[in-house]
C-alpha cells in the first residue's frame, strides 16, 4: 500500500460569520482535490454549536456535508470523527447513514462517540450522564438496521418495533469508535484513561479512533490495553483498525520558533485560546516538518496505522506539502495488515 493510502483529510467544515457561497464552492473543490491527490478518505467533525471551550468557530452538519462531498467524488471514503451519537435519534440516523452509503456506493464510515459538550446535550433534552448508555443502545439498533435486518428493541432510552430501513446498500458502513485516554490536564473534558465501556464499544465495531488529545505514550498504553481486552473476549486485535485524528498546519521552515509562531496564528483562527499554547503544542502537530514527521512516527510506533488530519485553513494548498514533505517520511511496519477492513456484505 502507498503510504498516502493510510491518510485521510478532514473537510474544513468550520464556518466563519462572513462566509458566503464562495465557501460552499470551496468545500466542493477541497473534496475533489483530496481525491485527486490520492488521499484515502474525507472525514468531518461534528458539533451542534460552536464548542467555545475548544473552538472559535461553528461547524456544518456533518452528514449533509458528506453527502455534498459524495456528489463531487467517486473514490474517497467518507467518514465522521466523531459523530456525537446521543444527540440523535437512532432510526433517523440509520436512515441518514443508509442513504449516504447508498448514494456514495459503499464509501461511508461511521466514526461514533459520546461527545463532551454539556450545552449540546441540554439543547436536545439529553443528560450528559446518559451519553454512554444511550450510545450503546443506539448501536444496538443502528447496526442491525444497516445490515438489512428488521429490528425490535426495547431499552432504557429507545424502543422500536418491527423497524426496517431502506435504501439497503450491499454492505453496511464500517463503524469506528472514538475514545480512550487523553492528556491528563485540568482543561481536558474527560478522564485521562481508557474506560471499560469504551473498550466494549470498540470490541463490537470495526476500528478505534484514538483522541487527538492523546499523546503517543498514552496511545501506546491504550493500544496494549485494548489488545488485551480483545483477546480476553475472544477476538483478534488485528481485526481492529487503529486510527488517530490530529490537527496540522505545516510551515515550510527549519526555524522552530518561526514555525510555531505561524502555526499558533493559524490554530487560533479555528481553535479557542482557552487552553493556551503549551496545551496545544503538547497534543497537536507543531513545529518544523522534521518535528511533525517525528510526532507522526511516534504515533505509528505506538500502534497507529491510519491518520486523519485536520487542516487549519480551507485552502487545499497545504495538502500538496503534506504529500511532498511529510507522508513519504513516515514509516509504517512492513508487517502491518491492510487498513481497509471490509464490513459485512449484505447481498
Amino acid at each position: 500500500m502507498s503510504e498516502i493510502g493510510r491518510f485521510g483529510v478532514f473537510l474544513p467544515s468550520y464556518i466563519w460569520a462572513a462566509d458566503g457561497p464562495e465557501r460552499s464552492r470551496g468545500l466542493r473543490a477541497f473534496a475533489r482535490t483530496v481525491e485527486d491527490l490520492g488521499f484515502d478518505s474525507l472525514f468531518i467533525t461534528d458539533h451542534l454549536f460552536a464548542a467555545k471551550r475548544f473552538y472559535s468557530v461553528s461547524f456544518l452538519e456533518p452528514l449533509s456535508a458528506l453527502a455534498v462531498a459524495a456528489g463531487v467524488t467517486e473514490r474517497v471514503r467518507l467518514g465522521t470523527s466523531i459523530l456525537i451519537m446521543p444527540l440523535r435519534n437512532p432510526v433517523i440516523l440509520a436512515k441518514e447513514l443508509a442513504t449516504l452509503q447508498f448514494l456514495s456506493e459503499n464509501r461511508a464510515i461511521l466514526g461514533a462517540g459520546v461527545g463532551w459538550n454539556d450545552a449540546e446535550y441540554e439543547a436536545v433534552g439529553v443528560h450528559k450522564s446518559e451519553r454512554g448508555k444511550r450510545t450503546d443502545e443506539m448501536l444496538d439498533i443502528i447496526v442491525p438496521l444497516l445490515e438489512g435486518e428488521t429490528v425490535t428493541y426495547h431499552g432504557s432510552y429507545y424502543s422500536v418495533d418491527e423497524v426496517f430501513i431502506e435504501p439497503t446498500a450491499s454492505q453496511r458502513p464500517e463503524i469506528w469508535i472514538g475514545g480512550g485516554s487523553q492528556l491528563a490536564d485540568p482543561k481536558s473534558p474527560d478522564l485521562p484513561r481508557f474506560v471499560e465501556s469504551v473498550k466494549a464499544r470498540v470490541l463490537r465495531s470495526d476500528g478505534w479512533i484514538a483522541r487527538p488529545t492523546c499523546p503517543p505514550d498514552d496511545i501506546a498504553r491504550d493500544w496494549v490495553e485494548l489488545q488485551a481486552y480483545y483477546r480476553e473476549h475472544g477476538r483478534d486485535p488485528d481485526e481492529c483498525v487503529v486510527a488517530h485524528e490530529n490537527f496540522l498546519h505545516l510551515v515550510m521552515t527549519s526555524d522552530r520558533a518561526a514555525a510555531r509562531e505561524e502555526q499558533h496564528r493559524a490554530f487560533l483562527k479555528v481553535m479557542s485560546a482557552e487552553r493556551g499554547p503549551k496545551y496545544l503544542e503538547s497534543v497537536y502537530l507543531f513545529g518544523t516538518p522534521d518535528e511533525v514527521i517525528a510526532s507522526l512516527q511516534a504515533r505509528v510506533d505506538a500502534g497507529v496505522e491510519y491518520f486523519v488530519l485536520h487542516t487549519m485553513t480551507p485552502d487545499p494548498a497545504q495538502l500538496q506539502d503534506w504529500i511532498d514533505e511529510i507522508i513519504p517520511n513516515v514509516t509504517f511496519p512492513a508487517t502491518s495488515g491492510p487498513v481497509r477492513r471490509r464490513a459485512p456484505t449484505l447481498r
